[in-house]
């Protein structure tokens, strides 16, 4: 899998979500096989690059490459000059958010919203490509709605004007999350382009990358939400395309080491108060499906010590591993 210049170690791709893919998290999923994992989206807006949240976003220390960094706007020259600055933080990829569908983003005819605007479309991706000198990738979903699907139209924008990837999560704007991914509108662009294409929508386990990668012929999957509390996902998956076989489930013990080296690397990032609350989310994905996790989740909302938050995590898959062993 290439993007531009740029050969990926294999075709598994972390997608950008707002408030996850921070520089841990995405530097953990390439330690357990992402091939690229993309930055949460960085606002074309210049108000907003100098506030801590933006900043954060920007750092990219001890991070592997590619690195690649989202961004997001409606305006082509503010889209232009976020590139820019993004390039000069050490961005070596810049994607182009158009699939988000959040309402605060398409209030202001950001994200998925730009889709109902073909010649914005193709303006906006004209003077990012033209910016900077890295390739440029856009993140788009398969319409607006069920009745406005231009994915295709779209994807074949992109192409023109030099768009080097494009990934499609398989739903519309207004289908949100709900429903099932729409894998045949993958394979339409895909069959519609000869850039690289890459699926997302719904990708939760091995066996559905398998299939997905077979149904729709993309060059590259994404994962998203399945990754939360799993980031151990790409490695299931790549063991799976290799050898056709399923890895074991990891125990709760190998879980908790890498949660607490997890919430540690949060601590350190974002200072020990703010990593702390940061915490909180992750613990929740990871201890999602565990018996006594419901009551386990709400002690550890209530730790304000991010000593206690450890230790409790430690007690958690403590017991949880020695339940396992006395099952066996």
């Amino acid at each position: 899998m290439h993007i531009g210049p740029h050969q990926l170690s294999n075709n598994l791709i972390l997608a950008p979500m707002a408030g996850v893919t921070d520089r841990p998290f995405r530097q953990l999923c390439r330690q357990l096989g992402a091939g690229l994992a993309v930055s949460e989206m960085v606002s074309a807006n210049s108000a907003l690059w100098g506030n801590p949240k933006t900043i954060r976003r920007l750092d990219f220390a001890g991070e592997s490459g590619p690195i690649s960094v989202q961004i997001l706007g409606s305006d082509p020259g503010c889209m232009a000059e976020a590139a820019r600055v993004n390039l000069g933080h050490g961005a070596q990829i810049i994607d182009i958010n158009m699939g988000c569908p959040a309402k605060k983003v398409c209030r202001v005819d950001a994200g998925s919203a730009l889709l109902r605007d073909e010649r914005l479309v193709g303006r906006i991706l004209h003077a990012v490509v033209r910016a900077v000198d890295v390739p440029v990738t856009l993140k788009i979903r398969t319409g607006w709605s069920p009745e406005e699907r231009n994915g295709v139209r779209i994807a074949q924008i992109a192409e023109a004007e030099g768009i080097q990837a494009v990934a499609v999560h398989g739903r519309t704007r207004a289908c949100g999350f709900s429903g099932n991914a729409e894998y045949h509108t993958i394979r339409a662009i895909k069959q519609a382009v000869a850039i690289p294409v890459i699926a997302n929508g719904d990708i939760d386990g091995p066996e559905k990358a398998a299939r997905v990668l077979g149904q729709t012929g993309a060059d590259a999957i994404m994962i998203g939400r399945a990754a939360q509390g799993r980031p151990w996902i790409f490695r299931e998956i790549l063991y799976y395309l290799e050898t056709g076989e399923s890895l074991p489930r990891p125990g709760p013990e190998w879980v908790c080491g890498l949660l607490c080296t997890h919430l540690k690397n949060l601590y350190a990032f974002y200072g020990t108060a703010q990593g702390l609350r940061v915490a909180r989310k992750h613990i929740a994905w990871y201890s999602k499906g565990y018996p006594d996790g419901a009551e386990f989740r709400k002690r550890i909302n209530k730790t304000e010590q991010a000593g206690e938050q450890l230790t409790q995590v430690r007690e958690f898959f403590h017991r949880l591993e020695q339940r396992e062993e006395l099952a066996a």
